[in-house]
């Protein structure tokens, strides 16, 4: 099958600071795939890698971000992904486990006005494609605390979506990764795929 068919890529981005941006190597091609088949895109199956510097972010309409330590954005970096956000482009970030007091500070160097809000439970991404009536699914236990989505917002359109406390990315894993029941990582996959389906809807 040439690339040609395949009208859209998601990448995920590579970022500095020495966090694991290459965690969960084995999520975004099943989520891909699941996409591919349940919800009639026609993504790339190979996800992309981008840097947030990289003029090459354009081409992406969603780029993933995973980890579970340390981010640090440049100048560059954070100069070009707000461009990047306000032209269009959406940045999902997944918390695979500590990453949120860096990921907030980083963010700030993004976009200095704006705060990361709770989406409510009635936020149109929680039924894009699967109807998820009590907001973000928990995936993973790590302190007991509950799964939120928060978001920033440019003109009212949602450009960052970070999940917190519920680590989709996991449950998107091959299964002999986590060894999760089949229910949890189907639960994990179609809020992936109401992510997608809202990205390239709005």
């Amino acid at each position: 099958m040439t690339a040609s068919i395949h009208a859209q890529e998601i990448a995920v981005l590579k970022y500095k600071g020495g966090g694991d941006w290459y965690g969960n190597p084995t999520s975004l091609p099943n989520l891909i795939s699941y996409c591919n088949i349940n919800i009639n895109t026609k993504l790339n199956p190979q996800p992309q890698t981008v840097e947030p510097d990289s003029p090459d972010i354009y081409q992406y309409p969603l780029v993933h971000m995973t980890g579970h330590g340390n981010v640090f954005f440049s100048e560059n970096d954070a100069e070009n992904l707000r461009n990047y956000l306000i032209s269009g482009g959406f940045l999902h970030i997944d918390d695979n486990y500590g990453m949120e007091p860096y990921l907030v500070k980083e963010l700030k160097k993004v976009f200095p006005n704006k705060e990361l809000i709770e989406l409510p439970k009635t936020h149109p991404i929680f039924s894009a494609a699967f109807k998820f009536p009590e907001g973000l699914p928990k995936i993973h236990e790590h302190d007991g605390k509950r799964p939120q989505a928060f978001g920033m917002f440019e003109n009212d359109r949602l450009v960052v979506l970070f999940t917190y406390e519920s680590d989709l990315g996991n449950g998107w894993e091959d299964e002999e990764v986590y060894n999760d029941p089949f229910e949890v990582r189907e639960k994990a996959l179609k809020m992936g795929a109401n992510i997608v389906k809202y990205v390239f809807e709005n």
